[in-house]
């Protein structure tokens, strides 16, 4: 990492909040899916996950949105494995319609996790959302649709963004991921900073500072490869475990914070400081490389913390999944 003398830096207002400041350096997404958080801290973009939707879904104040998607499907010729699916799906674009009339920018929607490794069932997922929106009169440009970062994902990726469909590639813990996203041509990758440290402090038993956190590490490792390279794939650091992790990405192009963590930084006024830029990264000492699918998976399986993360997220996403349809069923 560069000295901050060679950042191109972004002044800052004194006496503003450190998410007022840090908004002047990164684009701030809120890692929510509920409607309140949205309204307080006013981000651009937001993004959603099962268990997030789960836990929105839960609340009394949304059981109208799954009343209303039930209420598409009752009466119809569906059977009822065929209708529970096709509600979900209704129910994932009902609440990111909701967010969408409070936000000014972009919602991320994520696919079933169970397709994780069927590249034509994430593309046929991801083409069902975008209809599902501009059914709604949502553009496709305000959508990002999330895929785990796996090859089978990325082979998707590639062709949604052919056709226009942005794509946010999540569950990313590494490098290799990384690099396939961007010679994808993804719009958007979301690596996961906490859950990184997570297996680290497990794995070693150490704590780390902020600036040592493994997951800080990994973030600005990707940036730098990004900007030194020229892709044009965004890289949206997200899971964070501190405001230590987000204050140390600060000039990333993208954060994702939850609304605990959003809450701290409003309410601290203390300096934040650039700590990415483009400047920096083109004076890394990363070489480029280039993947096919032999080499990407060989790398991949070299990195155990990249391989068990991945594979948990995608486990507990599924199991997410299967909760909300659950409670859908009650519906029904």
């Amino acid at each position: 990492m560069s000295d901050v003398t060679e950042l191109d830096t972004v002044k800052t207002q004194k006496g503003q909040s450190q998410l007022e400041q840090l908004k002047a350096l990164t684009t701030v997404v809120a890692d929510t899916g509920d409607f309140g958080t949205l309204k307080e801290y006013a981000p651009r973009d937001a993004t959603t996950n099962p268990t997030l939707i789960l836990k929105a879904a839960q609340k009394p104040e949304y059981n109208h949105l799954i009343d209303k998607a039930v209420g598409e499907f009752r009466g119809s010729n569906l059977s009822r494995d065929q209708a529970l699916p096709a509600i979900l799906d209704y129910v994932l674009v009902l609440f990111g319609l909701e967010i969408l009339k409070i936000i000014p920018g972009r919602v991320s929607t994520e696919t079933d996790a169970k397709l994780s490794f069927d590249t034509e069932a994430l593309i046929d997922k991801a083409r069902h959302f975008i209809h599902l929106y501009e059914q709604n009169g949502i553009p496709k440009e305000r959508v990002l649709i999330k895929i785990a970062s796996t090859w089978e994902g990325i082979r998707a990726a590639e062709v949604l963004e052919k056709e226009g469909i942005n794509c946010n590639m999540t569950l990313l813990f590494s490098l290799p991921q990384a690099i396939a996203c961007a010679e994808a041509n993804a719009t958007l990758i979301s690596p996961f900073v906490g859950r990184i440290l997570d297996w680290y402090k497990a794995n070693t038993g150490k704590d780390y500072s902020s600036a040592e956190d493994p997951g800080v590490q990994s973030v600005r490792t990707i940036y730098d490869y990004y900007k030194k390279f020229g892709y044009k794939t965004e890289v949206m650091g997200a899971s964070f475990r501190n405001k230590g992790e987000i204050l140390e990405l600060a000039g990333c192009d993208l954060l994702t914070i939850s609304p605990k963590l959003l809450e701290e930084l409003k309410n601290s006024q203390e300096p934040v400081e650039q700590k990415l830029s483009e400047k920096a990264a083109q004076q890394s000492d990363l070489e480029q490389h280039h993947l096919d699918e032999k080499r990407f998976r060989y790398w991949l399986n070299e990195d155990a913390m990249a391989t068990e993360k991945t594979a948990e997220g995608i486990r507990n996403f599924a199991a997410d999944t299967v909760k909300l349809e659950k409670l859908i069923a009650e519906k029904l």
